[in-house]
């Protein structure tokens, strides 16, 4: 049985603090050669998401590891001690991304040769894993599946013509003979039928486990900051479920950023994330959690999460966190219509820390709909901190005393949770809100016990000030020094 990571480095662009190795105020393509050298060698994560949508793709990278730091991956390989999986566009939704998988599982094969070339012995393929983002079918995965398996390695037993030696006699073989596929799930109905997707996608193949990805901050996004929980928690169980009635290992990947809204794993909350997330085998280590605290913090967080033991889930009620669910959500939406425009202007200002083009977020497919088109989530929420209205506190107003009876045991730290958060309110935010929001906000306010943080409302303040003035210019400045106090940009 292979080593399945407990903690998968990504590339979400969520930090205020730029690493020591790269310069300038963003990542660059090259960089993220480093930065993947760096998650291995210093910070011990077990693997690297490498994200090949909305970018120039690195097919090499594999080539580039092992060239740059052979000394290294010498020592621990790539595909048995240390892992790198591919993100892989999703062509059923980014129409103009979608050749970009095909050259990524067309680059398969050849980081295989790579490897073989390195390493010499053992035929371990560096890359046999894809993540497809944004899955709402079976169909959707098996095309992967079947697309790598019959015209990527399928052709080397076909001929150029007729009597001619065959591609594999021509080029060689092609290996992996099959890729395996990581279904990601960000959008709320498609979470909660994860379990029948992937029991469909498995019952024809000869696998051995399955991995399968829960995004925490999409469904955030779109239906608010606790429906986001209540449904990660319930597709948990159900996928344990799953795994007891199929009697093959289910290992699922939580994707948790560092602020509450997209999930609260940062080095010092790993422990809460561990209890609140007993039965996840692989935990997201994202961009604010490995530059935004110090190296030493890092990886004493990162080997806690690797040595610890998963355990069975959490289980809660469905039928009630189903409702609870509903009702937020429509509250959240609600506020949403009034917030998206403040919320777009304020996001122009928002720096960038990758160069890239991130894929379009969900609102995105509903604006027939909704009429409401967002930013990406993480300048979403560095948004909204940054005029000192959290976006935790957005639709909570609705909950009763009954709803309150229920989360303390299908979230028992759901308050003291959000009085970290709560702490980042500004009440000059009410200057550019309407009286019902405020009254909205001052009641979720309510719910909790927390201090202000001074520091941080004294930038917010300015932002705000410019944003009534109309004069600009240090906004983007003011953004940055107030995720600087938070340990997070967004």
């Amino acid at each position: 049985m292979r080593k399945i990571p407990r903690t998968m480095s990504t590339q979400h662009p969520d930090n205020i603090t730029m690493p020591f190795f790269i310069e300038g105020t963003c990542f660059r393509g090259e960089d993220e050669i480093k930065e993947a050298y760096y998650v291995f060698s210093h910070l011990r994560c077990d693997e690297q998401m490498w994200d090949c949508e909305g970018k120039e793709v690195d097919e090499f990278v594999i080539k580039k590891l092992l060239t740059r730091y052979d000394n290294y991956f010498k020592r621990y390989r790539i595909g048995k001690d240390c892992f790198v999986t591919l993100r892989v566009p999703n062509p059923m939704v980014e129409k103009s991304e979608g050749k970009i998988l095909l050259e990524t599982l067309e680059s398969t094969p050849r980081s295989y040769d790579t490897a073989h070339q390195f390493y010499g012995s053992e035929n371990i393929p560096p890359i046999f894993e894809v993540i497809l983002p944004m899955t709402t079918s079976t169909e959707a995965i098996n095309r992967v599946y079947y697309y790598y398996r019959d015209f990527v390695v399928g052709k080397q037993h076909r001929r150029c013509f007729e009597k001619d030696i065959t591609i594999k006699e021509w080029i060689g073989e092609f290996k992996p003979e099959t890729i395996e596929v990581i279904p990601l799930f960000e959008d709320i109905p498609y979470m909660l039928s994860a379990d029948t997707m992937v029991e469909n996608y498995i019952k024809d193949k000869p696998v051995s486990y399955q991995r399968v990805f829960l995004g925490r901050s999409d469904p955030a996004l779109n239906y608010g900051m606790l429906s986001a929980i209540l449904v990660a928690k319930i597709a948990l169980q159900r996928l344990h479920a799953l795994q007891e009635r199929v009697r093959i290992p289910i290992y699922p990947i939580l994707g948790l950023g560092s602020n509450l809204f997209r999930g609260n794993l940062s080095p010092l909350s790993v422990n809460e994330c561990l209890k609140e997330y007993p039965s996840v085998q692989t935990f997201t280590i994202q961009s604010a959690f490995k530059y935004d605290y110090d190296e030493g913090s890092v990886t004493e967080a990162i080997q806690k999460i690797n040595t610890h033991a998963r355990t069975a889930p959490v289980f809660i009620q469905e039928e009630l966190a189903l409702d609870l669910t509903e009702r937020l959500a429509s509250a959240y939406r609600g506020q949403m219509k009034e917030l998206a425009p403040l919320i777009n202007e304020i996001a122009r200002f928002v720096p960038q820390r990758r160069m890239r083009k991130l894929h379009i977020g969900l609102f995105g497919y509903s604006r027939s709909v909704e009429g409401i088109t967002l930013p990406r989530v993480i300048s979403f929420c560095a948004s909204l901190y940054s005029i000192g209205l959290p976006p935790e506190l957005l639709g909570l107003h609705i909950l009763t005393e009954k709803d309150f009876a229920f989360l303390r045991t299908a979230y028992p730290s759901f308050l003291e949770d959000l009085s970290l958060a709560a702490s980042y309110y500004n009440r000059d935010v009410k200057k550019l809100i309407s009286p019902k929001m405020t009254n909205d906000i001052e009641k979720a306010l309510g719910m909790v016990k927390y201090t202000e943080n001074l520091l941080h409302s004294e930038y917010t303040s300015q932002i705000i000030q410019a944003i009534l003035s109309g004069k600009k210019e240090t906004v983007t400045e003011n953004v940055i020094a107030a995720g600087k106090i938070r340990r997070f940009l967004g």
